[in-house]
């Protein structure tokens, strides 16, 4: 039996996790039983995704990792991107990406010089989309960056609005007896954003006293 695991990420609140539905139902109509489906919203530049290593930590040898597109899994640097995909390797098990070409197959049938090309070419494809997909995340910054320092110089930059959605959640997490570990998973967040806001929000209430 083929077993997959799908990974599914947004960046925020705004976005969207049901549109990367159809990577669970295109799983299932290639004949993948899906074991584990991983939802959060989080940046693909973070490495410390609480959804991402339980996904990594449930991984068993022979399955393969599913995502919407290469870049939903990691806009890590390079040397940390493959650092993420050494550690789903070291499971046993692989990626399965729309947009990355798949050589497992066929160097896993090969042997001699044809399987070492095979699995070159395989890795020479794979970082190639890792480092694009850093690059995309570099430029989309550097124009966010050109575009807040534009609206500063016409005196229409106002700062960046919080989340209110995620705070609400956070509090509410929180005051419920979650430990700052599962409120950042279940808020989609770091356990840094966590603390800063609960810290925030007790100060708030020490001053209404």
């Amino acid at each position: 039996m083929k077993v997959a695991r799908a990974y599914l990420r947004v960046s925020t609140d705004s976005q969207e996790l049901a549109r990367q539905n159809g990577v669970i139902e295109g799983a299932r109509e290639a004949g993948f039983y899906v074991a584990g489906i991983y939802r959060e919203k989080a940046s693909g530049a973070r490495s410390d995704r609480p959804e991402l290593l339980r996904m990594i930590e449930d991984l068993q040898p022979g399955e393969v990792v599913v995502a919407e597109r290469i870049d939903r899994l990691s806009r890590l640097p390079l040397s940390e991107a493959e650092r993420l995909v050494a550690a789903i390797r070291a499971k046993g098990a692989r990626l399965a990406v729309p947009g990355l070409v798949d050589l497992s197959d066929l160097a896993a049938d090969a042997t001699g010089v044809a399987k070492v090309v095979l699995e070159s070419v395989q890795d020479m494809l794979l970082r190639l989309a890792l480092q694009m997909a850093r690059d995309d995340y570099e430029d989309r910054r550097e124009r966010q960056s050109q575009g807040i320092e534009l609206a500063k110089q016409s005196g229409k930059y106002k700062g960046r609005k919080a989340d209110a959605l995620t705070h609400e959640r956070i509090i509410t997490l929180r005051r419920s007896g979650h430990t700052i570990a599962e409120t950042a998973r279940l808020a989609g967040c770091s356990p840094s954003q966590v603390k800063r806001i609960w810290a925030q929000w007790q100060a708030d209430q020490n001053r209404k006293v």
